[in-house]
């Protein structure tokens, strides 16, 4: 590229002294010319460096800025360290020269001009550092380094931060860093003097760079963003610099160490201690805390530096002020602190790279992150004009219209052009980034009821509960409260709401974090609302474990449900990586329960249904088990030696075998093991194997329902392995098969075609499978089939009868006499299938039953199963009687209106006559011939 290809140039504001310095050069083609003839008369700063570096700059001019800056560099990495001050300060005035250049005449773009000033600080560090520790190491000053030891390997890193760890430092800046030692590489006794020597070391390194004298100046330099810089000194060991962020480290400083990079020193010890810092940088959880954080930080900055008023041109601050620079960083910065922890993609340092991944990551709408990006560099390009014209480190717009005009020129604008930009431009950054830090707090209507006197006295507690404890939590939901009251009121049954609302603020352990969430995602409150006005024990599951919310708002929270193998694979990471047994079975439940809630919404908000709801809580108990059974067996057999032989596997019965849980569903399911006639474990602690495997299965059962930090996984019933309760609670293959084709009952094989293998060795759960099928699909007594069928509903029906109301389960003709009859017709017609519906199906296809009765006994399954899903989620699974009441809540009337497609005071009569059809279907089946054909 030569300075012949520029695509603007800027005007001469004092014409005369543009000519004066274009005739210091040799002759130039017209357009280079005019560049340096508008330099030199618009900047006196730039106009100065031609006049010092005439000769050089003519070279640069017939090289071409590329080349230039190259030669510049390569020139600088040789400079002994005696000679560092010296060619430094060349080297300062011969980039920024060159930079301005290639800048002004549109040959850099602002990644290439930013980059060229950040690339020679980082030189700059790096030599200044060489040049102040090379002399006290050759001194013997640092205990157990050798003379002749490279600086780079002294032990010493420093960190650039700011624009400078960002490749962004502008035109005049100054360098923010953070100096350090790592203080293991000393003994303990030599650590004061390895410290005392490292202190001298960045004081003179300091100097070299900032110190102004013939030759100028480097970069100024500030060491004042280390921790607690009034009291520590200017260079600390990693260890305390640790210790400080861990405990008191604040928002601010972690937004700052987004930037963070090593720049000279130790560089591999400078990534490493940034690796360990992540902790403290990127938190788990989405952290909205953060926003009220920043605002307050950009309140503090424009109060102290009297930048609070409306957006005027004259003297406007281009990166403090309203609508500038700060604002876009503290916007794309803020964000990438709130989810940087889940989502590795947003840890970038650039700022406009940062706009770029919250799009693609969904956090940020792609037109406003675009915008945003135009208008940072539309402004980042005025900062440097401004900084241009004098080399101050000033971002403050003229006071006056002279001083404009001599910006405009620099710009290559007229200067009534310039100020309807600036304007345009400073009114739309500050309008798209202000209602992010400080969102509007009318978010509630005016109209809204008053509270009545017992609710009165309900939100008069709230201010009692741990969860607003802080000022800053108060401060917080003082704002929120007014939204959360109206969207109460405006529920069906604000009484039984307020309550449920009530309970969830009662369990909260902490408040600013959550508070902050909502206010920053005033649709989560609705959500709050709906789960409180709906579905209870959701939220007071909620008040426990409001991280789930993070879920909501994290960006794949609406992505297709990605299947049981999925859900297996990230489960079994997960508990890889928890450390010990009890982190194992925590961290399961930590991980199951998000999943829950997701399942849960979705249903509730309409965007899956019954059938959908029942696969994907099937789903992930499936993930859990076969998860978490590898983590159990593994514990016993450190205590008592490998599993005999081959393994057991867990069959999942009834509904989890039929993949159709709720909300509420417990797990029923039998452990079935192959000992291969090993008689005993080999172990510290051996045990017979069928001791051994009882035992383990015991050990699944505790690890699923034992109730701990992140409450219980599953409650379990095993009544339905062979003999019941009676029964071992693992059962041999050859006894489970001797059992099944020998002994076992009409009611044990119908619950065998829900069954189906979830955990366990695949071989094994082959095995079983196979036989399963083999069983269901070999002749069976027809009568005795429908006679037993028959004689167990009426022990159901006796044992559980119909209440009325919304009862879908218990009760002839709904949803469990509809499964006994699919399954009785599985059992008859040789089907292999699981689910009910392809059961009665398959019981059509046999002509077992009239397909019309089949459609009608679908169709009933379905509807009862919808009204128990949508109990399950509203925490009355065992139904909702008329003695009950209607279900609590509109929300409620609201969700199974929606579920079933019925009123709600139409629902109770609508289950009654579809109960009564079904019963009348399944005894015409059932019935058995009293004089059988010859």
């Amino acid at each position: 590229m030569s300075f012949a290809s520029l695509t603007r140039s800027p005007h001469a504001y004092e014409p005369d002294r543009g000519d004066e310095a274009l005739a210091l050069l040799p002759p130039q083609p017209p357009e280079v010319a005019d560049l340096i003839r508008g330099t030199a008369g618009s900047s006196p700063y730039l106009r100065g460096l031609i006049e010092r570096e005439t000769d050089w700059l003519a070279e640069a001019l017939e090289a071409g800025p590329d080349a230039a800056r190259d030669a510049t560099f390569a020139t600088l990495r040789k400079l002994p360290p005696d000679e560092m001050r010296g060619g430094l300060r060349q080297a300062k005035r011969r980039i920024a020269l060159l930079t301005a250049l290639a800048d002004l005449g549109g040959l850099w773009s602002l990644e290439q001009v930013t980059g060229t000033l950040t690339d020679l600080a980082d030189m700059a560090v790096q030599g200044a550092l060489a040049a102040a520790l090379t002399p006290l190491i050759a001194r013997n000053k640092l205990p157990g380094i050798a003379p002749d030891t490279d600086p780079a390997r002294a032990g010493m890193l420093v960190l650039a931060m700011g624009k400078m760890g960002a490749g962004e430092l502008n035109y005049s800046s100054d360098i923010d860093l953070i100096c350090l030692f790592d203080e293991s590489r000393f003994e303990a006794d030599a650590y004061l003097a390895a410290r005392t020597t490292f202190i001298k070391a960045t004081r003179s390194m300091a100097g070299i760079l900032s110190e102004t004298d013939a030759g100028g100046y480097v970069f100024r330099t500030d060491l004042r963003l280390r921790p607690d810089p009034a009291v520590t000194p200017v260079c600390m060991s990693t260890e305390a610099a640790e210790r400080y962020y861990e405990s008191v480290g604040r928002t601010w400083e972690r937004a700052a160490h987004i930037k963070a990079r090593p720049c000279a020193g130790d560089i591999d010890a400078g990534t490493a201690y940034l690796d360990r810092l992540h902790p403290f940088i990127w938190r788990r959880h989405l952290d909205f805390a953060a926003i009220q954080d920043a605002h307050d930080m950009r309140l503090r900055i424009r109060s102290h530096k009297g930048l609070g008023g409306p957006i005027t041109l004259p003297d406007h601050d281009m990166k403090l002020g309203r609508g500038g620079i700060r604002e876009i960083e503290f916007f794309t910065q803020t964000r990438q602190i709130i989810a940087g922890g889940r989502d590795a993609s947003l840890r970038v340092r650039g700022t406009v790279e940062g706009l770029a991944r919250l799009a693609a990551a969904g956090w940020v709408p792609g037109d406003v992150t675009d915008q945003l990006a135009q208008d940072y560099r539309a402004h980042r390009e005025v900062e440097h004009r401004l900084q241009m014209v004098g080399d101050a480190q000033t971002h403050q717009l003229p006071g006056s219209d002279q001083g404009l005009d001599r910006i405009a020129a620099l710009m290559g604008r007229d200067t009534p052009g310039l100020r309807a930009e600036l304007t345009e431009r400073l009114t739309r950054v500050a309008e798209l980034t202000e209602d992010f830090f400080a969102p509007g707090t009318g978010h509630h209507s005016g109209d809204v009821a008053e509270p009545t006197e017992d609710q009165a006295r309900i939100i008069e507690r709230w201010s009692s509960y741990p969860a607003l404890r802080s000022e800053r939590a108060q401060a917080i939901f003082h704002r929120l409260q007014p939204m959360l009251v109206d969207k109460v009121q405006r529920t069906g049954a604000p009484d039984r709401t307020l309550v449920h609302l009530d309970g969830f603020l009662a369990g909260l352990p902490a408040g600013v974090q959550l508070f902050s969430l909502f206010e920053a995602n005033p649709h989560l409150v609705d959500l709050l609302i709906d789960i409180a006005d709906t579905a209870p024990d959701l939220a007071r599951y909620l008040s426990r474990n409001s991280g789930v919310f993070d879920a909501v708002i994290g960006g794949t929270f609406f992505e297709p449900w990605p299947g049981e193998a999925a859900l297996r694979a990230e489960l079994a990471g997960r508990i890889d990586q928890a450390g010990d047994y009890e982190g194992a079975l925590d961290t399961a439940r930590h991980w199951m329960r998000d999943w829950h809630f997701r399942v849960g919404v979705h249903h509730l908000r309409g965007l899956i249904g019954a059938d959908e709801a029942g696969t994907h809580y099937a789903d992930l108990a499936g993930a859990v088990l076969s998860a978490l059974f590898p983590r159990v067996a593994e514990d016993f057999a450190s205590r008592h030696g490998p599993a005999p032989g081959r393994g057991a596997v867990i069959m999942g019965m009834g509904s989890l075998g039929a993949r159709s849980l709720t909300a509420q569903s417990d797990l029923d399911m039998i452990a079935i093991y192959d000992d291969a006639g090993v008689e005993a474990s080999e172990g510290r602690r051996p045990l017979p194997s069928r001791t051994y495997y009882a035992r383990l299965t015991q050990a699944l059962v505790t690890a699923l329902t034992a109730p701990m930090a992140g409450g219980r996984l599953y409650e379990v019933d095993m009544r339905l392995r062979p003999s019941g309760k009676q029964g071992p609670v693992a059962t041999a293959l050859p006894a489970f098969r001797r059992y099944q084709c020998e002994e076992a009952w009409t009611w044990e094989h119908l619950a065998l075609t829900r069954g189906r293998p979830v955990a366990g060795d695949r071989d094994l759960a082959r095995d079983i499978e196979g036989f399963r099928q083999k069983l269901l699909t070999r002749p069976h007594d027809a009568d005795q089939v429908r006679t037993d069928t028959a004689a167990m509903r009426e022990r159901l029906a006796a044992a559980a009868p119909a209440t009325g109301g919304l009862q879908p389960k218990s009760g002839p003709g709904r949803l469990q006499d509809i499964e006994l009859m699919a399954s009785a017709l599985a059992l008859l017609s040789g089907s292999v299938e699981q689910s009910p519906q392809a059961q009665i199906a398959g019981g059509a296809e046999a002509g077992l039953i009239d397909k019309t009765d089949a459609d009608c006994l679908t169709q009933a399954h379905s509807l009862f199963r919808r009204v128990r899903a949508a109990l399950g989620l509203m925490g009355t699974d065992g139904g909702w009687s008329g003695a009950d009441g209607p279900p609590p809540g509109q929300g409620a009337e609201t969700f199974m209106e929606r579920a079933t497609g019925t009123a709600i005071a139409e629902l109770p009569a609508a289950l009654d006559r579809v109960a009564a059809q079904s019963d009348d279907i399944i005894g015409r089946a059932l019935h058995v011939p009293t004089e059988r054909p010859a």
